[in-house]
């Protein structure tokens, strides 16, 4: 789980006489090391690996987070009336010793202890109390045998073994344990124990739910012969697309309802498109976007998840919500989506990594890429995964109204040659490398594109940021001289997503400004002519058909 969390980790466990509690700050190597030296032995715990919200990094900050040495637990998620609560609990005196959210968790489960209840029915009264979202275990040192869980807006599920049960917020954290998984709801709390699991609803009636079978390879959670993560997902980028198209497309079109039963009916029928996502799955929608109009035939408005719900939006009857997220978990997604039920809106449809996911679950219809899990922070092969299904979203939209049929045509031969290509484009490391130990001695970056380049130039200065640390913006290359103009000189590099296509002519002369002005340019492109730099790099692209 260290790719969920890696700024802190620590561990609760129930040993013969007491719960053993460590936690220490940087990765989960130190905690095992710390482990190692205090040999604590037990069969019943909670643990937990840590990327800051409320309060800095720090072993104090860490979870478990107990209070009276009775109660511990961990925690996923935001609690947003934290203030209000600990208030509370301070007037009844507890003692908060971090500056977490997640702390009061565990004084209000031993407030609620203090007045009678068990820790089972304690959890229960939470949904009364916090406000936000959470994915919650706890263990009660007077109950050896049990952990309780609870899940508001929080993935949470449990993992179903022989004489064993174990409870994570994904299931590539028990990929060598279990592969049958019970997914909690919204509102549900779960009693386990090693030999039996109860569940009750949001109304805390007892309930089922429905054992999913997750098949996940053991190898997806290891770097194999790779440095890190993002690496190898780079590297599995080819056949993650192959593993998208699979069973979707044959002969020269798009298959009928790969997008779920009745959907090329409702394709029919759709007018307009809303894209709501956030970070890199909404720089695949902009991209879309632009397909949606030139080969579907629809107009389509794209807004940040995040933003799309205090805009009071317009919406005609006829209009298609479009989701993407690669976890299916993406809180402000997920919240845009909830919010959009309300609203006037044809039906719903993801695009989305995870089967199990809440979004999968909540949309009237899916298309899942099946790129494999990816443990990156940065987001590599589901990006390029997102764009191939969307393309066949694409498709199946112009499909269903009759539009384009020889333009849909040669979009799927392109669709066919994408994995040869993207695995040339690895080829070109040694090129890539270079550019990077030059941009890696500045500040600054700039990255350019026109078009449905422009959403690829944004991801690439995401990435740089996430990766580098090092500050970059992305601008439509005709947007140059409307002020980022002003910034260029020698020190600020600027990468050119230049393929040859319609707008190849007008994006050279606005690199010829860069050039102007001292800048190193750094260009992908495809062009038969190379162009000229003085400074920095031209990367050949091979060569494919942009439709």
């Amino acid at each position: 789980m260290e790719y969920r969390g890696y700024d802190s980790a620590g561990i609760a466990m129930h040993t013969e006489d007491r719960v053993a509690h460590l936690r220490t700050l940087g990765k989960v190597k130190l905690l095992e090391d710390l482990m190692i030296n205090e040999k604590p032995k037990g069969k019943v715990g909670i643990a937990h690996t840590r990327w800051a919200t409320h309060g800095e990094p720090s072993e104090v900050n860490a979870h478990p987070h107990q209070s009276n040495e009775r109660i511990f637990i961990v925690h996923n998620g935001i609690i947003e009336n934290y203030l209000e609560l600990k208030d509370e609990l301070a007037d009844k005196g507890y003692a908060f010793t971090s500056k977490t959210d997640s702390e009061l968790i565990a004084h209000l489960l031993d407030s609620y202890l203090e007045a009678g209840l068990s820790l089972l029915e304690a959890t229960k009264q939470l949904k009364d109390k916090l406000q936000g979202a959470y994915a919650i275990a706890a263990l009660d040192h007077s109950d050896p045998n049990t952990l309780v869980l609870a899940r508001h807006r929080s993935p949470l599920l449990i993992g179903l073994g022989e004489d064993e049960n174990f409870a994570a917020s994904d299931p590539l954290a028990l990929a060598d344990l279990t592969n049958k998984f019970l997914i909690l709801e919204d509102g549900d709390v779960a009693k386990i124990s090693p030999n039996n699991v109860e569940v009750f609803d949001k109304n805390n009636k007892a309930c089922t739910r429905d054992i999913q079978i997750i098949d996940i390879k053991s190898e997806a959670a290891s770097k194999g012969d790779y440095k890190h993560f993002m690496e190898k997902e780079i590297y599995e980028q080819p056949n993650a697309i192959l593993n998208t198209l699979d069973g979707r497309i044959g002969g020269d079109d798009v298959l009928e309802n790969i997008f779920g039963e009745g959907s090329n009916d409702l394709f029919a029928k759709v007018k307009r498109i809303q894209i709501t996502a956030c970070g890199t799955s909404l720089h695949a929608g902009r991209v879309a976007a632009n397909w949606f109009s030139a080969i579907a035939g629809l107009p389509t408005q794209i807004d940040y998840a995040s933003e799309y719900r205090y805009k009071n939006p317009y919406v005609d009857k006829n209009t298609l919500l479009v989701t993407i997220s690669q976890s299916g978990e993406t809180a402000d997604t997920l919240a845009a989506l909830r919010y959009a039920k309300d609203q006037n809106y044809l039906a719903s449809l993801a695009i989305c990594n995870v089967p199990t996911s809440s979004l999968a679950r909540e949309s009237d219809f899916l298309l899942l890429t099946n790129a494999g899990p990816e443990i990156g922070v940065a987001s590599t092969k589901a990006f390029t995964t997102q764009l191939t299904a969307l393309m066949l979203l694409t498709l199946s939209l112009a499909k269903a109204s009759g539009t384009n049929p020889r333009l849909r045509a040669r979009v799927i031969q392109a669709l066919r040659q994408m994995a040869d290509i993207v695995e040339k484009s690895l080829e070109l490391k040694d090129d890539i490398v270079d550019i990077a130990s030059e941009i890696a001695q500045q500040d600054n970056a700039l990255f350019l594109g026109r078009g449905m380049f422009y959403p690829i130039a944004k991801e690439g200065a995401l990435k740089l940021k996430e990766i580098s640390y090092i500050h970059a913006e992305a601008y439509p290359a005709g947007e140059l001289k409307h002020g980022p103009l002003a910034l260029i000189d020698e020190r600020m590099p600027v990468v050119a997503i230049a393929p040859e296509h319609e707008l190849a002519e007008k994006l050279v002369s606005n690199l010829e400004e860069v050039k102007a002005r001292g800048g190193a340019l750094y260009v992908f492109g495809n062009a038969k002519e190379k162009l000229s730099l003085e400074r920095g790099k031209y990367i050949s692209m091979p060569e494919c058909d942009f439709y």
